[in-house]
């Protein structure tokens, strides 16, 4: 029999009360931050009102500046080269923040291109998620520090930030000058190389000019405070914007914080002033059920809701198996649901009356709302919504619409195992 002496039971008891800390702090603050908005929202306004305007302005993100443009992407192969220019053509300052960051075809030349420039003078700043670049190699981020590049893991683990180890960045943000900016769904990694038709993930991106670029240099420089305890400040950042184009756009950001998860807020205020149609599309869906509510909401008063979502490609097939859990209510309620099947379904795009549009990193989800950094564009203007709806109608040309029939036809582990999920993970979904 094994006898313990006394200094070995207080070292033993103290371990013990140490990992109980430690896993005490780590679980009450990944859990997601309750107090935000639950009330059902309402508004006399509909999107093209003037109302709206000025409202979401004050309620849901930055001021709506006008006089911005934008280009739309739809493959990934179009993105990077379009990345790569400005990179190539930057005089001042370069700053990036991404979730993904990985791959030789993809993450090779982007380290390359961004080491070229700090070694041409240009002041680059790149900011990747810890855990999303978990992936890139050393030797891609050694080429960049040694250029000058400053690289920055967000939320690398450490004692004095296990509390915050949940809180990721999951923003796509390239801000060139102050000048450009790219937002969107797509991650800086091999997997949005090939073209969707040819196995490659399916995501839209926008590239803005205009006064909107200011804002989301702005939501950049805010992280940058956070992680490096710099202020950016000076007209080589945030120089003089002249007008691009004939857009009104907004960014909202979220930011896990009490009352500072601004994008959920702005989406069921968008939803709220729907009146012919809301077109959601988003890589993962699961939603706390307020969020649900909403859409329920939306389709009794006769708005036409269509969610889509990705098929069997989808990348993490347990979110799928969770979503289904959801689709129940949602169908008896008269949302359309559709799942995209040639290849991973990445977008973040939510369509409402064909004239308002928001995109950026955000997913549909309990996770993107509440416990990541996010940051979304906004947009008034017909013409963008009239665009951004075809191109919504046309990936649902390579998606199967769900019926009950459908979810009834499930096995018997596939309703155990989506039942359990989202009942565990649910939360950080």
């Amino acid at each position: 029999m094994v006898t313990l002496n006394r200094k070995t039971l207080v070292l033993l008891a103290t371990g013990l009360f140490v990992a109980f800390v430690i896993a005490t702090i780590l679980f009450f603050n990944a859990r997601p931050e309750p107090k935000r908005v639950t009330d059902t929202i309402t508004t006399p306004y509909a999107v093209t009102d003037e109302g709206f305007k000025r409202e979401t302005g004050i309620l849901t993100g930055g001021p709506w500046v006008d006089g911005n443009d934008l280009t739309i992407y739809d493959r990934g192969s179009d993105i990077f080269e379009a990345m790569h220019e400005d990179i190539r053509t930057a005089t001042e300052s370069i700053h990036k923040e991404t979730f993904n960051y990985y791959g030789e075809d993809v993450g090779r030349p982007m380290a390359e291109a961004l080491a070229a420039a700090a070694e041409r003078g240009v002041e680059v700043r790149f900011v990747m998620d810890y855990l999303g670049s978990a992936l890139a190699s050393g030797e891609k981020l050694e080429l960049m520090q040694e250029a000058g590049v400053e690289v920055v893991r967000w939320r690398q683990p450490a004692w004095y930030q296990l509390a915050h180890f949940n809180h990721r960045t999951h923003r796509k943000l390239l801000i060139t000058d102050g000048t450009t900016a790219f937002t969107g769904g797509a991650n800086t990694a091999d997997p949005w190389l090939p073209a969707p038709d040819d196995g490659g993930y399916k995501d839209y991106h926008f590239r803005l000019h205009g006064p909107i670029v200011g804002q989301l240099q702005g939501a950049f420089s805010h992280n940058w405070v956070y992680a490096e305890n710099e202020l950016l400040s000076g007209s080589q950042y945030y120089p003089p914007l002249d007008s691009a184009g004939p857009i009104p756009m907004q960014v909202t950001t979220s930011h896990p914080i009490e009352s500072r998860q601004k994008v959920r807020k702005m989406l069921l205020y968008a939803m709220a002033a729907a009146t012919e149609s809301i077109r959601i599309g988003s890589a993962y869906f699961f939603p706390d059920d307020r969020f649900l509510n909403s859409m329920k909401h939306a389709a009794a008063r006769g708005v036409e809701v269509t969610l889509l979502t990705p098929g069997e490609q989808i990348d993490q097939n347990y979110v799928r198996k969770a979503s289904r859990t959801l689709f129940g209510s949602l169908l008896e309620a008269g949302v359309h649901i559709y799942e995209y099947q040639p290849t991973m379904y990445h977008a973040k795009l939510m369509v409402v009356d064909e004239h308002f549009v928001t995109m950026g990193s955000t997913n549909f989800d309990n996770r993107s709302f509440r416990l990541n950094d996010e940051a979304n564009v906004n947009i008034l203007h017909e013409e963008t919504g009239r665009e951004m709806a075809t191109r919504f109608d046309a990936d649902l040309e390579n998606a199967e619409r769900i019926t009950q029939a459908d979810l009834d036809n499930r096995s018997t582990w596939d309703r155990l195992y989506g039942w359990l999920v989202a009942r565990v993970l649910g939360p950080y979904l």
